[in-house]
C-alpha cells in the first residue's frame, strides 16, 4: 500500500476507510443482536487503531541502535487490526444484552458521514493525481 505513488495522507485515508469498513460490520452485528438474550454489544478501539496503524515511519514506538538489533519501529498498515471487545459500559437489560440500539444507530450514522468524507478526500487527492498526470488534458 505504501509506495512512492501515494503519500502518508493517502494512505492514513485507505486505512482510515478500512477501519470504518470494519467499525461498521461491528456496530451492524450489534444492532442485528438487540433482541438476542444475553449478547453483549461489541466495540471497536478505532482511534487507537488508527493511531499504531499510521506510525509508518515507526516515530512513535522503540527504535534500535544497532543493525544487529531486532527492529520493533512502525507496523504495515495491513498488519494492524483494532481490538474488539465487550463495550463495558453497557448496560445489562433483563435478558442479559447490552445492546443500546439509539446509541448504535447514532455511531453508525457518525461512521457513515466519516466513511464518506474520507472517500470524497480520497477521490480529490485522485483527481489531482490524474490532472498532474495528463498535464491539465
Amino acid at each position: 500500500m505504501s509506495s512512492g505513488l501515494f503519500d502518508k495522507t493517502t494512505n492514513a485515508l485507505a486505512t482510515s476507510l478500512s477501519m470504518r469498513q470494519l467499525r461498521h460490520n461491528v456496530t451492524s452485528s450489534n444492532i442485528a443482536n438487540a433482541e438476542t438474550p444475553g449478547y453483549h454489544a461489541k466495540k471497536m478501539d478505532f482511534e487507537g487503531a488508527l493511531q499504531r496503524a499510521l506510525d509508518l515511519d515507526g516515530g512513535n514506538s522503540l527504535s534500535t541502535s544497532s543493525p544487529e538489533h531486532f527492529a520493533v519501529g512502525g507496523n504495515s498498515v495491513t498488519k494492524t487490526r483494532p481490538d474488539i471487545y465487550e463495550d463495558p459500559e453497557g448496560a445489562v437489560n433483563n435478558d442479559g444484552n447490552t445492546v443500546d440500539v439509539e446509541k448504535e444507530m447514532s455511531a453508525l450514522s457518525e461512521n457513515a458521514i466519516m466513511y464518506k468524507a474520507a472517500l470524497q478526500l480520497i477521490n480529490k487527492k485522485m483527481a489531482a493525481l490524474k490532472y498532474a498526470a495528463t498535464e491539465g488534458r
